[in-house]
């Protein structure tokens, strides 16, 4: 194979990638959507210990262990954060439209909404 062609396989990996880490996203979002209905914490070592011994057994090479755990802390701290910001969101929209509801002066305006 050319250099010019192992670049192309590589971007088209690299697409499919980025496919899987949306709907890994998608996936995490529901989770923690779930979590904030059940009143369940966001962080739980224990299923983040249960995924890198899933990707360790899974794993073939050539990335050693270490390497792709190093790879799945990252992908779940930025999943985590995900799902704290969607959480975060929704406790700001609910905050607003009880404000509304309630008749909370804009600060902007000292006007009522």
């Amino acid at each position: 194979m050319t250099l010019e062609e192992l670049r192309t396989q590589i971007d088209e990996l690299d697409r499919q990638l980025v496919a899987l880490l949306s709907r890994r996203a998608e996936a995490a979002l529901e989770a923690g959507r779930l979590k904030a209905a059940t009143s369940l914490p966001i962080y739980e070592p224990a299923r983040e210990k249960v995924i890198y011994e899933n990707v360790r057994a899974a794993n073939k090479g050539p990335l050693p262990d270490i390497e792709l755990t190093h790879i799945f802390e990252r992908i779940i701290d930025v999943m985590r954060a995900l799902q704290r910001n969607e959480l975060a969101s929704q406790r700001n929209a609910q905050a607003a439209a009880a404000g509304h509801e309630a008749g909370v002066q804009s600060p902007e305006t000292g006007n009522r909404q």
